[in-house]
């Protein structure tokens, strides 16, 4: 069953009025208008007599089904993958969260060329652009090509640099921890209230694109360097994750995961499934996590840590909002990170034995 609160959060997420929600069900998906005709009059009538100026659809359109349902509604019709890209743009402040936006919706954009769109040439002057006997879609597909390349360079030496700076902090033996998690799970305001950075923080999907870090002093550990990352969300397109690999690379390279999960949402579980399944596909599975049960305030939970059968931290509850449990976090954050460098240095330390002993 499709989460219609969450996407409803989308829309409004995105800047939209809802004025009407019509639900579906089918056995597979109509060619010509995906929801059947009978439901695409419905949406239709509904159109007509809310006034509505866009139609959203919480799933991935063809090119062709969306055209035809614009033919039958007259009105714009926009699909969850082109809804998510345009909150993304909307948010996007860094040049390298731009970058990774334009991107993305670039590659989107190609497989829906026919639909007449603003041609490209008339940004780069047009006269002489076009090639002899060259359609108007070709120069199109060509231009779009060459900027998405263009794009593809610039990510590339960004994620370059950021290369750099890792391999310059791995030196300094400075310890990474990254804030990963779904959507609107607190994640920037526990980065802010671990680090009084001031990042923005918002109850609303895709708060932060940008990816921040900051300086984390922990007792008995010292300096850590702390990370905001996007938050994901259920069928993220696979495009944006693209674009994005060279920020979530970061996630795939950090010491320890703190995994943000909303305590009071019904849906927790299938969202931690969710953020799980894209730190999969980022080649992040790997990476250590513990759970950060988050806004224990509006669950009426109260903070605590809990551990397996071995005594093994697994997570801590918390409330980022009114500062509740933060101290547990801090001090098992610690506990860990001191646990992890002792049994680091034991194995270094058996293996130079083992090559004086050779």
């Amino acid at each position: 069953m499709e989460n219609t609160a969450e996407f409803q959060l989308l829309a409004e997420s995105a800047g939209l009025q809802v004025c009407g929600l019509i639900k579906g069900r089918r056995v597979k998906p109509d060619p010509r208008f995906f929801a059947g005709s009978g439901k695409a009059d419905e949406i239709a009538a509904a159109v007509a007599d809310n006034q509505a100026e866009v139609v959203l659809f919480n799933h991935e359109l063809s090119p062709a089904q969306e055209r035809n349902l614009e033919r039958h509604f007259h009105c714009r019709v926009v699909d969850r993958v082109s809804l998510i890209l345009d909150i993304f743009a909307s948010r996007a402040k860094s040049a390298e969260g731009k970058l990774q936006v334009e991107l993305a919706q670039l590659e989107h954009l190609s497989t829906r060329l026919v639909r007449g769109w603003t041609h490209l040439e008339r940004q780069k002057g047009g006269i002489g652009l076009r090639g002899p006997g060259e359609t108007q879609l070709e120069t199109d597909r060509r231009l779009l090509g060459d900027r998405v390349k263009m794009l593809k360079s610039r990510l590339e030496k960004l994620g370059r640099q950021r290369e750099t700076q890792r391999r310059a902090r791995s030196r300094n033996r400075i310890k990474t921890l990254a804030l990963v998690g779904y959507t609107n799970a607190g994640k920037s305001t526990l980065f802010n209230a671990l680090t009084r950075a001031g990042a923005y923080a918002a109850d609303q999907l895709f708060a932060t694109l940008d990816t921040t870090s900051r300086r984390l002093y922990l007792e008995g550990v010292g300096e850590v360097i702390l990370s905001d990352t996007v938050g994901f969300i259920s069928r993220l397109p696979h495009g944006l994750i693209e674009a994005f690999r060279a920020t979530l690379e970061a996630t795939a390279q950090a010491d320890l995961l703190l995994h943000v999960v909303d305590g009071a949402s019904p849906s927790r579980d299938l969202q931690v499934q969710e953020v799980n399944k894209v730190l999969d596909e980022i080649g992040a599975a790997g990476v250590p996590q513990i759970m950060v049960i988050n806004k224990i305030d509006l669950a009426n939970a109260g903070p605590g840590v809990v551990v397996d059968e071995y005594g093994k931290l697994q997570a801590v509850r918390v409330s980022a909002k009114t500062g509740e449990g933060l101290d547990l976090l801090r001090q098992s954050l610690a506990a860990l990170l001191a646990e992890t460098a002792m049994c680091n240095r034991t194995e270094t330390t058996q293996q130079a034995a083992c090559k004086l002993t050779h």
